[in-house]
C-alpha cells in the first residue's frame, strides 16, 4: 500500500511540475498546488474554494495534503490545464473580460461558472446572454443626493450606441443618454458596500460622471459588464476598421490604476492639506470628497517624461501647508508642481509606482488633445 502511494505521490508530482500547470488555470496564480479530480485542472486555493460551491461539476482536492490513487492521477495526466482548456475556453469572445486573481470574488466565479457549469464557451456560435446587442433590466443605483440605492430600468442598445437609464419603468424619456464610446465599467465592492457592486463612469463636458450600481444577482451583474463590453467592441470596429480586434480589445473597459486616501493642498501651497479620495484612471488623477461622490472636485492630468511630467518622493523644501500626514508626494507639470501626502509609506511607494508607470509611457494624440483639464483648485 506504501508503495502504491508513493508511486502514486511520484506520478502526481510529474504531471505537477509540467509547465502548462504552473499557473491556475481560471485566474493565472503561479504555483497552483489545489487540482480538481473530476475537469483535471491545477487551481490555486482561491479558485478551489469556488469550484467546491459547485460540486456536481467539480470535486476539489489538495495536491499537499490529500491522497490521490492511481485512477485520479492518470485522470490528470491525461487532461491537465491545457487539454482542459481547450475545451472549456475553445470559443470565448474576444470582448469577454477574463479575470485574474487580482480581480473580485463575482467575476472570478461567473468565469468558473460560465465555463465548466454553464459551457458558454464549448460551442461556435452559442447564443449568449451578453452577445445580441441590446441588454434591458434593473439595477439597483445609488441617487446621487441622497445615497440611496434604487431600481432603474437600464438600456444599453448596440444599434443606438448608447446606454440609457430611466427614473421610473414607464418614462419616455431617459435620465440620461451616454455615448457608449465615452463609457467605463468597473467592478467596485469595497467601495460600494455590496460584492456585486459596478461602477459606471462617462465623460461629461470633459468631466468625469460616476454611477454607482449594483444586482442582487452575480451572473446578472457580470453579464450586463460584459454586455457593455460586446457593445463598445462592436462600436469601435465600425468607427476603427483598420483596427486588429486585439487593438479594440485593449481599447474596452479597464480597471483605474490606483484608488485610496491622501491629502492635498492648493496651488498657493500654503493652504492646509485636506484628505480626499483619489482615483488613478491612466492620465486621469481625479479627487473626491466621498468615494462614492458623482463628479471630481478636481482633476490632474498626468502626462509623460518626455514631455515635463516626473513624480518625486517627499514635498519641496519649505513646504508651509499643514499637513497630518508625512509621507509625500511632488508630481512636477509643466505648469505647476502637485503636493499630497500619504498616510504610510506604503501608499506613498504604491502610488509613486502608480504615476512613474503612467509618466514613462508615450502620450498618444488624442491624449494630447484631452491634456488641458481643470486643474485642481
Amino acid at each position: 500500500m506504501a508503495g502504491g502511494n508513493e508511486r502514486s505521490m511520484k506520478a502526481l508530482k510529474e504531471v505537477w511540475k509540467r509547465a502548462e500547470n504552473s499557473l491556475c488555470a481560471d485566474c493565472g496564480k503561479p504555483d497552483p498546488d489545489w487540482a480538481s479530480s473530476t475537469l483535471g485542472v491545477f487551481i490555486c486555493l482561491s479558485c478551489s474554494g469556488i469550484h467546491r460551491n459547485i460540486p456536481s461539476i467539480s470535486k476539489v482536492k489538495s495536491l499537499k495534503m490529500d491522497y490521490w490513487d492511481d485512477a485520479q492521477v492518470q485522470f490528470l495526466a491525461k487532461h491537465g490545464n491545457a487539454v482542459t482548456k481547450a475545451i472549456y475556453e475553445a470559443h470565448i469572445p474576444i470582448y469577454y473580460y477574463q479575470p485574474t486573481y487580482n480581480d473580485c470574488q463575482v467575476l472570478r466565479e461567473q468565469w468558473i461558472r460560465a465555463k465548466y457549469e454553464r459551457k458558454e464557451f464549448t460551442e461556435l456560435g452559442k447564443q449568449l446572454p451578453y452577445s445580441d446587442g441590446v441588454k434591458e433590466g434593473i439595477l439597483w443605483k445609488r441617487g446621487r443626493d441622497n445615497g440611496q440605492f434604487l431600481p432603474r430600468k437600464f438600456l444599453l442598445s448596440e444599434r443606438e450606441g448608447c446606454l440609457k437609464y430611466f427614473t421610473k419603468q414607464d418614462a419616455k424619456e431617459p435620465k440620461i443618454n451616454v455615448k457608449i464610446d465615452v463609457i467605463n465599467a468597473t467592478f467596485q465592492p469595497e467601495k460600494i458596500g455590496n460584492p456585486n457592486g459596478l461602477q459606471i463612469t462617462y465623460l461629461k463636458d470633459n468631466k468625469t460622471r460616476n454611477i454607482f450600481v449594483y444586482h442582487e444577482s452575480g451572473k446578472e451583474v457580470v453579464d450586463w459588464f460584459n454586455a457593455i463590453r460586446s457593445v463598445q467592441f462592436h462600436y469601435l470596429k465600425v468607427a476603427f476598421p483598420i483596427a486588429s480586434d486585439n487593438e479594440i480589445k485593449n481599447r474596452l473597459t479597464r480597471n483605474f490604476l490606483k484608488e485610496g486616501y491622501m491629502e492635498k493642498t492648493g496651488p498657493k501651497q500654503r493652504e492646509a492639506f485636506k484628505k480626499r479620495w483619489f482615483t488613478l484612471d491612466h492620465r486621469r488623477l481625479m479627487y473626491f470628497k466621498d468615494p462614492l461622490d458623482a463628479f471630481a472636485k478636481g482633476e490632474v492630468f498626468v502626462g509623460s517624461g518626455e514631455n515635463g511630467y516626473s513624480v518625486q518622493k517627499g514635498l519641496p523644501s519649505g513646504t508651509q501647508g499643514n499637513f497630518s500626514w508625512h509621507y509625500g508626494i511632488t508630481i512636477v507639470t509643466p505648469d505647476r508642481e502637485y503636493l499630497f501626502t500619504c498616510e504610510t509609506e506604503t501608499d506613498q511607494l504604491d502610488w509613486i509606482r502608480a504615476f512613474t508607470s503612467v509618466i514613462n509611457q508615450a502620450m498618444t494624440p488624442q491624449e494630447y488633445a484631452s491634456k488641458y483639464l481643470d486643474a485642481v483648485s
